[in-house]
């Protein structure tokens, strides 16, 4: 798969988001009492050793450039880490992975708060509906610890997505997906201590599992959206949730309700529509023919 078609980016990034669910199901298999900051470690640690390899010599002389930013952000998804973990183990797959999915609504609104940006009415209705389905999802008589670790995680992706902006430009994903773990270390380590749990075998292997597979998602995103535009392709990211819904059956006996079909289409069906209006608007600029005596 090269990618280098929308055909083939929109299979590369079905592909990826199932990497993504595996490397959810092996943080769901851990016990829910399972040490957090012991996995959060090791996942880290696991990360460095296998990108470590892979960045180019250019890369390690200006290892740290941008590394204020690099480190808050990488921080920012350390709790969003933690977040998952708790979520994962304490949620039905699809129910967290649906909350997951409020991120984009997240980054509207934060775009707006933060940098003054406008929403259209058709990210406005994205914003409401995306907020309602998480409570229908939910259902929140109180908001317990699994409630708010999945909303926790949403916020941490929709902050570390928009930090984005601020790193340096020249920098590599592939730079960028080894410094976000190599920065933590030391704090992941320290929880780990602070912690105070015994040494689990069980836990390196899901950390193992959880690390590769995420690279995989990472890896198969990278390639689907460096040769074709984002607008034409970026719906294909919401079949992630398709994939909880069936590994989720599947594996852990898990069926989906009408409060969740409903709280889920009401997250994800705004915003692939905004994705076709963008791709829309994308096919009427090519279309356009220039303007005569341009230039």
């Amino acid at each position: 798969m090269s990618g280098k078609t929308v055909n083939s980016a929109i299979l590369l990034l079905v592909i990826g988001n199932a990497m993504a669910l595996v490397s959810d199901v092996f943080i769901k298999l851990m016990e829910p009492q399972a040490p957090v900051f012991q996995f959060a470690f090791l996942r880290s640690l696991i990360t460095v050793a296998l990108l470590m390899p892979l960045l180019k010599r250019a890369e390690f002389r200006r290892l740290f450039e941008g590394v204020v930013v690099h480190a808050v952000r990488s921080h920012v998804l350390l709790a969003g880490l933690l977040c998952m973990v708790v979520a994962l183990t304490t949620l039905p797959l699809a129910t967290a992975n649906a909350v997951f999915y409020a991120a984009p609504v997240l980054v509207m609104v934060l775009s707006v708060v933060l940098f003054g940006e406008r929403l259209s009415p058709l990210s406005i209705l994205a914003v409401i509906s995306g907020f309602a389905g998480v409570l229908v999802i939910l259902r929140p008589v109180a908001l317990d610890l699994s409630s708010l670790s999945a909303l926790g995680t949403a916020f941490c992706l929709a902050v570390a997505a928009l930090m984005v902006r601020k790193l340096p430009k020249r920098q590599s994903t592939l730079h960028k997906l080894f410094l976000n773990s190599l920065l933590v270390l030391p704090a992941s380590l320290a929880l780990a201590i602070w912690e105070g749990a015994p040494w689990r075998w069980e836990i390196v292997g899901s950390a193992v599992g959880s690390a590769v597979f995420i690279l995989g998602y990472n890896a198969s995103v990278l390639k689907a959206y460096h040769h074709v535009d984002a607008n034409q392709v970026t719906s294909a990211e919401y079949t992630g949730l398709i994939w909880a819904i069936g590994i989720g059956w599947l594996m852990f006996g898990e069926v989906p309700d009408l409060w969740f079909v409903t709280g889920s289409l009401m997250i994800v069906v705004p915003l692939v529509l905004i994705g076709l209006n963008q791709r829309r608007k994308y096919r009427l600029l090519r279309r356009a023919p220039p303007v005569r005596g341009a230039g």
